[in-house]
């Protein structure tokens, strides 16, 4: 009777650190997942925003003096950053359904649901990295122009507007990092 209470005991301690270590690991995921929430928003949040306007001069023949004209940068006028602030937008949503879906399932959790908000988590990762890099190379396009296509720099003139999308492609890659963690957290409760 003795040793079956000693069990019980060391069954219970084992049972008891399992659930310590399962509501920790919950705790660092939906922490993970408000901060990518949170960075998701923002990120589509400054680069939705972004716009400055300036008086440019404008040379349309070296005899004339040149013409000031008012010419504005917007994020909207450039599709990489429009699928930037697009995919961020994606991501923010998902990620505040997930969080409801997960809080909802408490530890009632389904090998399937499991597997769906891993897939889901995934695409975010892979749809996260795709709007860097697309925003991120017309970004450096703007900073460092290109001379084979005769491109001129435009950051010099728009420094407020390039800093502006800079701040939102690191953003944007750093929520891409917290996903990737949210995945390593995901593939670890798969049995």
């Amino acid at each position: 009777m003795m040793e079956h209470e000693g069990n019980n005991k060391v069954n219970g301690m084992e049972m008891e650190k399992g659930k310590r270590e399962s509501g920790s690991r919950k705790g660092v995921e939906l922490t993970m997942r408000v901060l990518a929430l949170i960075l998701t928003m923002a990120a589509a949040i400054i680069l939705g925003v972004a716009k400055q306007t300036k008086v440019v001069p404008l040379k349309i023949l070296p005899s004339l003096p040149p013409l000031d004209v008012s010419t504005t940068a917007k994020a909207s006028y450039l599709s990489a950053f429009v699928y930037n602030i697009s995919v961020n937008a994606i991501a923010c949503g998902y990620t505040a359904i997930s969080i409801v879906i997960l809080m909802m399932s408490k530890g009632r959790r389904s090998k399937g649901l499991l597997m769906a908000i891993l897939i889901g988590d995934l695409v975010m990762v892979a749809l996260l990295f795709s709007g860097t890099g697309a925003s991120g190379g017309i970004g450096l396009m703007g900073k460092q122009g290109n001379k084979h296509v005769m491109w001129k720099k435009v950051c010099g003139v728009f420094d407020k507007f390039c800093n502006q999308v800079a701040v939102s492609v690191a953003i944007t890659l750093l929520a891409s990092i917290v996903f990737m963690v949210i995945v390593v957290l995901d593939a670890m409760k798969l049995p």
